[in-house]
């Protein structure tokens, strides 16, 4: 997810969005705990797309 998307995104989109992203990286680190993640490149996507999020929401 790119910054210019996160902008055109209202605050409540936005916790929402968060949300969602946090119940997608749990359930991708307990799948790779048990050896069954197939694209562990995206836990490093999601957690730079929550950091994204959550900068825009403070400022």
């Amino acid at each position: 997810m790119k910054m210019s998307e996160i902008k055109e995104l209202s605050t409540v989109e936005l916790q929402k969005k968060l949300r969602e992203l946090g119940n997608e990286l749990l359930q991708l680190q307990i799948r790779k705990q048990t050896g069954q993640v197939e694209k562990p490149h995206l836990i490093k996507e999601i957690r730079r797309d929550r950091a994204r999020i959550l900068s825009s929401l403070m400022s």
